[in-house]
């Protein structure tokens, strides 16, 4: 078990500006395929003597753009500031990012999410559990997403459960704050960030995992809260 002082440690010792560039590593990774399918079938498009896979290639352009175009929106929240004010996002919206993403992986997303809305801090946890999420059913299967307001705050909780649904404890542990023994990459810096969210806001995040299955559960409190 992973002591808050030990969270505080790992977290100090990864500066802004790495954490800044990991996870502009993980987004460019995560924009890399429809944008480079995009290239391929504009390529394919000016191509004179490819009239004949002209169809499919446009075809390859509306399905990459709308991928690009999912994964944008929903890293603009998840990762951004998704708007400069703070406040509360609507569920519904949260719901419309998460479906685009999910349009594009192999698990299918189940939405069931009960409070109306989230404050912005949640919702960016909620969108990044989503994440794991789906990163933990590589080989399909579902994602159950559920949010519930408590006491003021939330309890996020993500289900993932699928033929070798799973979490490198390395990412597990990154969720909790620790610090890979081989450092942070573009892959275990996104749990941290997840983790980070949650600790800023007053709470916590983790990860369990049994057979074909991972449940990912984090408790947030209230911006007044975490302010005391």
């Amino acid at each position: 078990m992973m002591t808050e002082q030990s969270a505080e440690i790992s977290a100090a010792e990864l500066s802004p500006e790495n954490l800044a560039a990991l996870l502009c590593a993980r987004l460019c990774h995560d924009l890399v395929s429809p944008v480079a399918a995009l290239g391929a079938a504009l390529s394919v498009l000016d191509d004179e003597d490819a009239a004949d896979m002209r169809e499919d290639a446009l075809e390859l352009v509306r399905e990459s753009a709308k991928q690009a175009q999912a994964k944008l929106e929903f890293a603009r929240l998840a990762f951004g500031a998704g708007g400069s004010a703070p406040g509360m996002i609507d569920s519904l919206e949260l719901k419309r990012l998460a479906a685009g993403l999910f349009n594009t992986v192999k698990p299918e997303l189940v939405w069931k999410v009960a409070a109306p809305s989230l404050e912005k801090s949640a919702a960016r946890l909620l969108l990044n559990l989503c994440i794991l999420g789906i990163e933990a059913a590589p080989r399909g299967g579902t994602v159950t997403v559920e949010a519930t307001e408590s006491g003021g705050g939330a309890r996020l909780r993500v289900l993932a459960e699928g033929m070798k649904a799973k979490i490198d404890p390395k990412h597990a542990a990154a969720l909790e704050g620790q610090k890979p023994e081989d450092g942070f990459d573009g892959r275990s810096i996104q749990p941290f960030y997840a983790g980070l969210i949650a600790r800023g806001a007053g709470g916590r995040a983790s990860a369990t995992s049994g057979e074909d299955r991972v449940e990912f559960v984090a408790l947030v409190s209230n911006p007044a809260q975490a302010a005391a």
